[in-house]
């Protein structure tokens, strides 16, 4: 069963319009592991069981992207 809390509906908004714009930016730029990476980013906050995971996994996620970015 899915929770819905605030905290959850806000990390999805801005995870996954982060994610929106990472799946834009990898057509563009035709990387693969930025679009992987973006898709998570849209899909995980409905999977995750508490505020810690939703921001957790989230920063995670950003942190991987921008390591990627710069390497």
């Amino acid at each position: 069963m899915i929770d819905f809390t605030l905290s959850s509906i806000l990390s999805g908004l801005i995870f996954g319009s982060i994610g929106l714009w990472m799946v834009r930016e990898s057509r563009r730029r035709a990387n693969t592991y930025f679009m992987l990476i973006g898709i998570a980013l849209m899909v995980y906050p409905y999977f995750s069981k508490n505020v810690w995971t939703d921001w957790g996994i989230g920063i995670g996620l950003c942190y991987l992207a921008y390591e990627l970015r710069n390497s």
